[in-house]
């Protein structure tokens, strides 16, 4: 494996720890695919440093079950977001 991956894969990690973003998160910051970031920290992270491959998959998994949380959040968000935008200027 090429050095520029192996650092970029470290990175995502200890990114992904840190913080607890999803992958997509993690990919807008290191401006890379969801598709990089995925096999970065599924299969290349795991030759590299299992423990910590495994602290990674840890946070993924919690990502992954609180998803539909996430969703239902964005989309009371919106269209809360469209309520106010319809009401008219002396009720807002």
């Amino acid at each position: 494996m090429k050095d520029y991956i192996e650092e970029r894969v470290l990175s995502l990690a200890a990114y992904v720890i840190e913080t607890g973003t999803t992958v997509r998160g993690a990919a807008k910051h290191f401006k890379v695919s969801k598709s990089t970031v995925h096999k970065d920290l599924t299969e290349r992270l795991n030759e590299i440093n299992p423990s910590l491959a495994h602290e990674v998959k840890t946070v993924l998994e919690n990502n992954k079950a609180e998803r539909h949380i996430r969703g239902g959040l964005a989309t009371q968000k919106k269209y809360l977001s469209r309520q106010t935008e319809n009401m008219p200027d002396q009720i807002k």
